[in-house]
């Protein structure tokens, strides 16, 4: 994806800068590579520094009820400290990583509602613009993807995804936000849950899954959210029966063997689980963007059309940019 954006500090006849991103979308834990054409404006300017920044549409909750803000997550200085002709065209190839517990936006090509955004921001001679933002695009992990594709085998659907501004206590999260995946529950499981929420944290080593089930409240108690946390690892993927292993998640979950909490996540959580299952024969990958409650990802984002999460996007960074002129 391209942006250009005249420099609104710098007044007319600024310098400009397209950010390139390339190699399609980067999984979290992974490299962004792209590059930065500049295009020197009607005078000679000093670039003293060129900077990344990442940055999503987070949730968060209040007394009065919800509000939506950008939060960054991470910063990255990709250059600077040369002078720009005027007129000049200067590329600057960059290659960041992105953290661990980014979060994901897309599974099998369809978008799951998520907003992410690259914004490049220049200082020129002591003044600074925040530029641009271009949409970000990450894919999940294998270890992501086999959880969230077992969930489908076991008909759970899928019903939002969005991200909450707080911390999850008893976990390792390094991030201001954490990702909750929302799905419907399979058939053999709505009596015991109305949703289950999934939520990952990936880490050089591995992956800590939160699962928490949304329990409904009996003839003499008040509905509660149970809650589990399992910990994975990124090798041996291929070998691992996740149908199996997720399933005794999901039991677990569904018999109330889990830790009570608030959903705000603050608090402690269950146990740890190891699974020493063996991989066995089954649908493939692609069993989780069939349509039908066997598939997660179907075209269908919380109600609306994946062309309208697209749309949903767009407008959020448009919106952002006009935020910033603004100010």
């Amino acid at each position: 994806m391209v942006f250009k954006k005249l420099l609104g500090s710098l007044g007319v006849g600024g310098p400009t800068v397209d950010t390139v991103l390339e190699g399609g979308p980067v999984q979290p834990g992974g490299t962004l590579h792209g590059q930065l054409h500049l295009v020197g404006g009607k005078a000679d300017f000093d670039i003293e520094q060129i900077t990344l920044e990442l940055v999503a549409r987070v949730e968060a909750e209040h007394d009065d009820g919800e509000a939506e803000g950008t939060v960054p997550f991470a910063r990255f200085s990709v250059g600077g400290g040369f002078r720009l002709a005027e007129g000049e065209r200067r590329s600057i190839p960059f290659a960041v990583t992105v953290p661990w517990e980014t979060p994901v936006t897309e599974l099998h090509g369809q978008p799951l509602g998520v907003v992410l955004g690259l914004r490049t921001e220049l200082a020129v001679a002591g003044g600074k613009d925040k530029g641009d933002l271009d949409p970000l695009t990450v894919r999940p992990l294998p270890a992501q993807e086999a959880v969230l594709e077992a969930l489908g085998q076991l008909g759970f659907g899928f019903k939002s995804a969005d991200l909450e501004y707080g911390h999850i206590g008893g976990t390792g999260q390094q991030l201001p936000f954490y990702q909750e995946v929302e799905l419907t529950p399979a058939p053999q499981y709505a009596h015991a849950m109305r949703e289950i929420e999934v939520t990952f944290l990936a880490n050089p080593g591995g992956m800590e899954v939160v699962l928490e089930a949304d329990k409904p409240g009996g003839l003499f108690s008040s509905g509660h959210d149970a809650v589990n946390r399992f910990t994975v690892s990124h090798q041996g993927v291929d070998q691992r029966d996740w149908h199996a292993e997720v399933e005794g998640w999901v039991r677990q979950l569904a018999a109330g063997h889990g830790g009570h909490a608030p959903h705000d996540y603050g608090h402690g959580h269950g146990e740890h689980h190891h699974s020493d299952s063996h991989h066995r024969s089954g649908p493939g990958m692609g069993t989780v963007v069939a349509a039908g409650a066997a598939g997660l990802a179907v075209g269908v984002v919380g109600g609306m059309v994946a062309a309208e999460v697209v749309d949903e996007v767009g407008d959020f960074f448009e919106g952002d940019d006009e935020e910033g002129e603004e100010s």
